[in-house]
């Protein structure tokens, strides 16, 4: 009788010391890890490398175009670009020439997952941009013909070559941007974007259709254009998240 009482207060115990550890197993708080990865926030400002090379190599171009953006949070950031050009446009009967300064604003949304502390982008964007500009036909040739195919005119149409400038002229447009940015060393970047531009709103000198907006690029027959760049820029961080 002993020896079964002794043995039922033996299971108890044993019984009551494997609930006890399940609970404290249980309410045991599990290690955490204590290492936080954090990425600067702060401004970004850089140049647009291809400007600078196109300018170095192609005489009738002349451009700078200075690039930024502000991070305001984990995946949207504030962006813009300011920049002057100077183009010469060479087409069948015509010279011309556009130069002025532009702007352009908008924000990117970074769709890449970053590991740990990395802080590189694939972004899409968006943008809105303004230029003000002076427009030149430097030259043109009037297109004289005798209306019959293969048949030359008696009198060939003469060059002018007497510059006709107007000033002040505006352009206005919307540009879908993608593009990626990479952090080659601390908080220097290298990166490159593409944009698709559709014109709202750009003047044309009187008597003659502008074929080239500061900031737009090429104004092709739609009211749309095409833009890329090459940016180097660093970062200045203000504070880490």
């Amino acid at each position: 009788m002993r020896t079964s009482t002794f043995f039922i207060s033996i299971c108890l115990v044993l019984c009551f010391n494997l609930l006890n550890a399940q609970n404290i197993g249980i309410n045991k708080e599990q290690p955490k890890d204590t290492v936080v990865y954090k990425t600067g926030y702060g401004l970004r400002l850089g140049v647009d490398l291809s400007k600078a090379s196109l300018s170095f190599f192609d005489k009738s171009y002349n451009g700078l175009e200075i690039v930024g953006d502000y991070r305001i949070s984990s995946r949207w950031y504030l962006a813009a670009e300011i920049g002057y050009e100077e183009e010469i446009t060479f087409e069948d009967f015509t010279t011309s020439s556009a130069k002025g300064n532009y702007i352009r604003v908008g924000a990117n949304y970074n769709t890449y997952n970053n590991w740990l502390d990395m802080n590189n982008e694939i972004y899409v964007g968006g943008r809105y941009g303004v230029a003000l500009f002076d427009h030149t036909l430097r030259s043109y040739n009037p297109n004289v013909t005798t209306g019959d195919v293969n048949v030359p005119i008696y009198f060939p149409s003469t060059p002018v070559n007497t510059p006709v400038t107007e000033t002040g002229l505006t352009a206005q447009w919307l540009e879908f941007v993608f593009g990626i940015k990479v952090e080659t060393f601390k908080n220097l970047f290298i990166g490159f974007s593409g944009s698709f531009k559709i014109a709202t709103a750009i003047e044309d000198q009187i008597g003659f259709k502008t074929l080239y907006a500061p900031g737009f690029n090429d104004i092709l027959n739609s009211s749309t254009g095409f833009g890329y760049n090459y940016t180097l820029t660093y970062l200045i961080p203000f504070v880490n998240k």
